[in-house]
């Protein structure tokens, strides 16, 4: 049974830059699914922000997102679109 995408709004909190390159090579990956990124700099608070947009089957975006929170000083957050959007 073939899953039905979704779109989602990935957002992402980075406090530790040691985890940037592992952050980096998990978005590579899934790359297939990104429709795109965003990275805004707070260096008043010396955090990243990203969002990243993805159309992908729930359990990728799931996995990701799972895989990105577990990274440490990262969290991640996901908010997807209504079913009827697509």
């Amino acid at each position: 049974m073939e899953t039905e995408n979704r779109m989602a709004l990935l957002a992402l909190i980075v406090r530790d830059g040691a985890s940037v390159a592992a952050l980096n090579e998990l978005l590579h990956q899934y790359g297939d699914y990104i429709i795109g990124r965003m990275g805004i700099p707070y260096r008043e608070r010396d955090v990243n922000i990203i969002s990243v947009a993805i159309d992908a089957p729930g359990n990728v975006i799931s996995s990701l997102s799972g895989k990105l929170g577990r990274l440490p000083g990262v969290t991640a957050k996901t908010v997807y679109a209504p079913q009827d959007a697509l």
